[in-house]
Formats: structure tokens, C-alpha cells, sequence
């Protein structure tokens, strides 16, 4: 009898261990992401920017249905935000100024009345085209990716816009967002810069 208490006693260890074992093993394999989920996130690839075409794939708002419209610069983020209040209206992307002696001015400007279909300027080597100023007059301006001293777009600097900050302190846009800016956005629209 003494061995078989013996015996049971061993039993009921090695089944209580064996549950211990199991229950440390269950806490552990929940903690981990299966290999089969991870295979299976998705996979959402980056807008490819093209820096010719309007940013958004929907129609430009027609402004005159948003009398009180105002542009949202945000440096950080390298957009340009066309406002209604809050509500966004449409999403631009852009590269401002690099910072230090190139850096976009931050505050509340308004649209002036200066703007042209192309300038160069012989101190930088850069030109654009549908410039249109908000500081300065002349100085600070919305303008397209840098061109030559030919009108011909500079690719190298076209390929930052809306990914870094690339500019001397304008607001460069796509060629078409800068066409619309020049052609509709009015004299004295507000013009914030964060």
C-alpha cells in the first residue's frame, strides 16, 4: 500500500506539472503575432507625386462659392491647405523654404497683388512659373517647381515636392496647382503659414 501511495503521489506531480508546463506555453505562443498574420498585413503603397498634375484627383473648388476660402500652409507637413473655415476644401502638395536664410516666414499674410507667368531669378540659377506673392510683393510667392533659365522644369528639385522642404522661402506647387492659384485665387486672400 505505502508504494502505491508512493506511485500516486508521483502520478499527480507529473500531471500537475504537466499542466503548469501547458498553461506557461499557452501564455507565451498568445503574446506572439503568428507568422501568417504578419505575411498577411497589407500593404498600402505611397502616392506616387507628380509634380505636373493637380495633387488631388477631384475637381479644384470653385472659389466663389467660398467667399471667406483662406490657404493653410503647413511647413511640416508640406502641404497647402484650401480652406473654408475648418473644412478642408482641397490638399496641395508643396516644398517650402529649407530654414535659416531660406526659411518660409511663418504668420498671417494676405494674397497682393503682384503675379506673372514666369520669372528667373541669375542669383539662384531658378525660375518658375504662375507665381503669385503673399509677402514682400514679389518676394514670397506660391510659384510651380523650379525651372531654368529656359522655362524647362528642373526634375532633381521637382521630385522633393511634397516630401521635404526644398525651396529658398516661396511656396513651390505642382504646375498645374500653381496654374490654378494664379489663375483663382484673389487678391487679398488670407494666407496662413505654420
Amino acid at each position: 500500500m505505502r508504494r502505491f501511495r508512493q506511485l500516486l503521489v508521483i502520478v499527480v506531480l507529473v500531471l500537475v506539472a504537466g499542466f503548469g508546463i501547458n498553461r506557461v506555453i499557452q501564455r507565451t505562443s498568445a503574446n506572439r503575432t503568428p507568422v501568417a498574420q504578419t505575411i498577411r498585413k497589407k500593404f498600402t503603397p505611397t502616392k506616387q507625386i507628380n509634380w505636373r498634375e493637380p495633387s488631388e484627383d477631384k475637381a479644384y473648388p470653385n472659389l466663389k462659392s467660398y467667399p471667406n476660402a483662406w490657404l493653410d500652409v503647413n511647413t511640416s507637413k508640406q502641404r497647402v491647405y484650401v480652406r473654408s473655415g475648418n473644412k478642408v476644401l482641397y490638399t496641395m502638395y508643396c516644398s517650402t523654404g529649407t530654414g535659416k536664410d531660406n526659411a518660409t516666414p511663418h504668420g498671417t499674410y494676405y494674397i497682393q497683388a503682384e503675379r506673372g507667368k514666369f520669372f528667373y531669378n541669375q542669383n539662384s540659377g531658378e525660375g518658375a512659373k504662375y507665381w503669385v506673392s503673399w509677402k514682400d510683393h514679389g518676394i514670397y510667392l506660391f510659384h510651380s517647381v523650379p525651372t531654368d533659365k529656359d522655362g524647362n522644369y528642373i526634375e532633381s528639385e521637382a521630385k522633393q515636392l511634397g516630401k521635404t522642404a526644398a525651396s529658398h522661402g516661396c511656396v513651390r506647387l505642382s504646375v498645374a496647382d500653381a496654374k490654378w492659384v494664379y489663375n483663382n485665387v484673389p487678391y487679398g486672400m488670407k494666407v496662413v503659414i505654420h
